[in-house]
């Protein structure tokens, strides 16, 4: 289900949106990032990933989301569940002034890079980096910096 662009800025400004962000690692290591071209967090080096949608079970949108954002539709299985984390935004996806929040629900996985066909609707270049040059590097937006970061989760009783 698709909204026009007034309904679903409604629902930013109402509401939290769901979402699966991908924790992907390679055979060295290394975690995948792509270049934000999109807001929020535009210009920043992000993990990929996106939202649930409506209707949508966690194993369809995992697929889905696996396809868009790697190229490569793999099941929710392949993932290892990470934690649900929480991000909150001053802006959004237009240009009108409210915020954005997301709970997110984290799944690591690895992969063999050369299997990643990576699309460029959302990111504009990718990296991978050691978790050690992910901290360090300020242009790595903190919400994607958290996933290594033990103390950043959310509080949730009994994960």
């Amino acid at each position: 289900m698709f909204l026009s662009t007034q309904d679903f800025a409604t629902v930013v400004r109402s509401t939290p949106l769901i979402s699966i962000d991908l924790i992907v690692e390679n055979a060295q290591g290394e975690y995948l990032l792509g270049k934000r071209t999109n807001r929020p967090a535009q210009g920043f080096w992000f993990v990929p990933g996106g939202r649930v949608q409506k209707d949508e079970t966690l194993a369809d949108a995992f697929a889905r989301l696996t396809q868009a954002e790697l190229g490569l539709s793999l099941p929710i299985s392949a993932g290892q569940f990470y934690g649900v984390w929480q991000h909150f935004y001053d802006d959004n996806f237009s240009e009108a002034d409210f915020s954005t929040h997301y709970i997110v629900l984290g799944f690591r996985l690895r992969v063999e890079a050369s299997d990643l066909t990576l699309p460029d609707e959302q990111h504009n270049d990718y990296r991978w980096l050691m978790p050690s040059a992910l901290l360090a590097a300020d242009n790595v937006h903190a919400n994607s910096r958290a996933y290594f970061l033990e103390e950043k989760r959310a509080e949730v009783p009994g994960l």
